[in-house]
């Protein structure tokens, strides 16, 4: 059994009062007693309770971070960012991967806030956010990363999703590129949808005529831009160009063509979004929109600390970070 403060304080002969007013360094106890104090409990391996600490001081210098999917190397960078920034300010994070399931990301939820942590960033793995929202009444701060709810009431880090589009179609475009086909993620999620409507935009910007079977769902995995672009290769006149909606997708895309037989850029250019480092190996060379990944990360826990320390402030934050597009070697002009 861990050992307590209780324990402490009987091998020490003093009472549970002293005890914890040494081990919180307060001034009334004197330094010979702290130290014997905080030598005794080192030697007993204590260590200290967060949560009952937390339910004193209403504060345990802890963050909960929910991400979709801990195997899409976008993810931990942007874990790497929000970890960094927390352990700078004090604060440690408890990992949870939902793997993009919703009951898993309630759960998960639930267990943060029996860890009474302080605040919270998520990347939800779908619209349905309704549960989210109620951390309000919790006062449990939240910040969506990587995602733009349709609500306002939220705090919220983006890269453009829909400019990103936008940029990557123009490229295309600009290669002369007509056929271009989209392979997306979850149809109903938010980033899928802004990307898709940006390649629709486009399409009709420089009146190309939108095809309807040009236009895949699945996940937002390998798996599942492997499958849907060996649909659409069977199934229909063979693109010239796919745009993917995600870097991980795109890895999908980029196997069944050359298991079709055909070669990228040569007969299909693909273009990706994130910019994983995956991206940029000599064997891929993916044409991709860079997300600062990191920097997503770092944002979300400064506007948490900044909800933690100021509660009374009720307006929300939005960042909306810009995209680039990478070109590597995945496109070429026709």
């Amino acid at each position: 059994m861990s050992v307590t403060i209780k324990d402490i304080a009987k091998a020490a002969n003093v009472s549970y009062a002293t005890v914890s007013r040494a081990l919180s360094n307060h001034p009334e106890v004197s330094d010979k007693t702290k130290k014997k104090i905080q030598e005794l409990a080192k030697e007993m391996g204590y260590t200290p309770n967060a949560i009952a600490k937390g339910l004193v001081t209403k504060n345990t210098h802890t963050l909960g971070l929910i991400i979709p999917d801990i195997t899409n190397p976008f993810f931990p960078e942007v874990a790497q960012g929000i970890e960094d920034c927390a352990n700078r300010n004090g604060y440690q994070v408890f990992l949870c991967n939902s793997n993009w399931q919703l009951s898993k990301e309630k759960e998960y939820l639930k267990a943060l806030y029996g860890k009474r942590v302080d605040g919270i960033v998520i990347g939800p793995v779908s619209n349905d956010i309704s549960h989210l929202l109620d951390t309000a009444s919790k006062n449990v701060p939240l910040v969506f990363a990587a995602y733009k709810p349709q609500a306002e009431n939220c705090n919220y880090v983006v890269t453009d999703d829909y400019k990103s589009a936008v940029i990557a179609m123009e490229y295309l475009i600009k290669l002369g590129h007509r056929k271009i086909a989209f392979i997306g993620g979850q149809q109903d999620s938010c980033t899928n949808k802004d990307r898709l409507n940006g390649y629709l935009d486009i399409l009709k910007k420089y009146n190309i005529p939108t095809v309807p079977a040009y236009i895949k769902h699945g996940q937002f995995k390998q798996k599942s831009g492997y499958q849907l672009t060996k649909e659409l290769l069977i199934e229909n006149e063979i693109p010239t160009a796919i745009l993917a909606g995600n870097d991980i997708i795109a890895l999908g895309v980029i196997q069944a063509i050359e298991e079709f037989g055909l070669s990228v850029p040569n007969n299909i250019s693909v273009v990706g979004f994130d910019d994983i480092s995956f991206a940029a190996l000599d064997k891929i060379q993916l044409t991709t929109v860079f997300q600062p990944k990191y920097k997503i990360g770092e944002l979300c826990v400064e506007i948490l600390l900044d909800k933690i320390k100021n509660p009374c402030n009720s307006e929300f934050t939005h960042k909306v970070l810009e995209p680039k597009l990478i070109i590597r070697k995945t496109c070429r002009g026709i």
